[in-house]
C-alpha cells in the first residue's frame, strides 16, 4: 500500500521541513505586530510517526519572540510538519485515519511496524472522531467549505477532502492537504483536537 510507504518517505518529510522553513522566514520578515524585530525562540518538539531519523529539522517547532520590552510577544508561524501540540506528524495523523477505514487486525500491526510499534487502537479512534464529528463542525470548516463543490462528504473524513486536492501523486495532494489545514497549526487558532 503506497500510503505505508509515503508514511516513511524521508524526502517527503525534508520538503514538508523546507515549507516550514519559508513560512517561518516570511514570518520573521514581516516582523512584530507591534513593529519590534522578532528574535527566534523555537522550542523542541519530539515528533513521532516518521522515518527514525528525520533530522534535526524536526526536533524544533519555528517560532519567534518580539525584541521590543514590554511586547515580547511570541509569534509561531503556520506549519505543515505538526498538527498543533500532536506528538503524531500531521501527515502521519492524516494518512493514519484515512487507512483506518476498515482497520484490521493485520493493517494495524503493519502500521505499528511503521510506525515504530507506539500507536494504538484508541488513538486511531480518536483521530477519526475528530475528523468525523469535531472538524466538520470547527469555525475553520464551517468557513472553508465553501471552496469545495460539491460539497465534501463528512463520513469519509480525511479520504474525501484529500482526493479535492489536484495533484499527480497522493504525496502532492497530502502536501496540499497539509498547506489547507496550516491555519489551524498557529497558536490562537481553533486547535486540532484530535488526540
Amino acid at each position: 500500500m503506497y500510503h505505508i510507504r509515503l508514511l516513511q518517505d524521508r524526502t517527503f518529510y525534508t520538503m514538508l521541513a523546507r515549507f516550514d522553513g519559508d513560512l517561518a522566514a516570511e514570518v520573521h520578515a514581516r516582523g512584530c505586530p507591534c513593529g519590534g524585530r522578532l528574535h527566534r525562540a523555537s522550542y523542541p518538539r519530539k515528533p513521532r510517526g516518521g522515518p527514525a531519523d528525520l533530522g534535526p529539522a524536526y526536533d524544533w517547532r519555528h517560532s519567534f519572540c518580539c525584541a521590543r520590552e514590554g511586547c515580547r510577544r511570541r509569534t509561531t508561524p503556520a506549519s505543515l510538519r505538526f498538527l498543533g501540540r500532536h506528538v503524531y506528524l500531521g501527515a502521519v495523523l492524516i494518512l493514519v485515519s484515512l487507512m483506518a477505514h476498515g482497520l484490521t487486525g493485520a493493517r494495524l500491526t503493519r502500521l505499528r511496524d511503521t510506525l515504530g510499534g507506539s500507536l494504538n487502537v484508541r488513538t486511531i479512534q480518536r483521530w477519526r472522531t475528530w475528523w468525523q464529528q469535531a472538524f466538520p463542525r470547527s469555525p475553520f470548516w464551517r468557513h472553508a467549505r465553501g471552496r469545495f463543490a460539491p460539497p465534501v462528504e463528512h463520513t469519509r473524513l480525511p479520504a474525501t477532502l484529500l482526493v479535492r486536492f489536484q495533484a499527480p501523486t497522493v504525496g502532492g495532494r497530502l502536501q496540499l492537504l497539509l498547506a489547507f489545514l496550516a491555519p489551524l497549526t498557529v497558536p490562537g487558532a481553533r486547535s486540532l483536537r484530535a488526540g
